[in-house]
Order: structure tokens, then sequence, then C-alpha cells
């Protein structure tokens, strides 16, 4: 069973560094990103944590802003989970 990072941005950098590694498998980039969409428990977890997200953020996929959309949800499937991202990227040929 996959541990979850403790708290909520330690979550999101997993999130995006796995975001990463599946762009990579695929021989992509985050460039390649052209939607996020974020579902999170707690949408004042998040508005909390806003510089610090850009940080992270930052540090993983560098200046690339896809289209995004933020969703606050009752719960997610794993029960500890605080945030699940979805990601479409389009590859070049």
């Amino acid at each position: 069973e996959e541990r979850l990072a403790e708290g909520f941005v330690a979550q999101v950098r997993q999130t995006l560094d796995n975001i990463a590694a599946i762009l990579a498998e695929a021989g992509a980039r985050p460039e390649h990103l052209v939607r996020l969409t974020w579902y999170v428990v707690d949408m004042d977890e998040y508005l909390a944590n806003l510089k610090e997200l850009g940080r992270v953020y930052r540090d993983v996929f560098g200046a690339h802003y896809p289209a995004m959309a933020l969703v606050q949800v009752v719960r997610l499937v794993e029960k500890a989970a605080r945030v699940e991202i979805e990601a479409t990227a389009v590859i070049p040929g």
C-alpha cells in the first residue's frame, strides 16, 4: 500500500512529481500539459498555502501554467488524501 505524504503541501508536491514522472515516461515535459483539475477537500487549506504551493509548483513544472480548475470535494477515495490532480497533456507527434 502506497503511503501518502503528510500534509497538504507535501501531497501536492508528490502529486505534481507523479504527473512529471508520467509525462517523462511518455517522452513529454510539463509544457505539454494543457489542463489541470485540482480536487481539494478543504478550500481554506489550499488558500492558506498559496505561497508555498506556488513555490512547489514552479519547482516541478517551472513557469508553465496550463488552464486550471480548482474544485472542493467532500472526500477523495483515499481517506487521508487532501488533494488529487487530474492532468491532460497534448504530446506532439
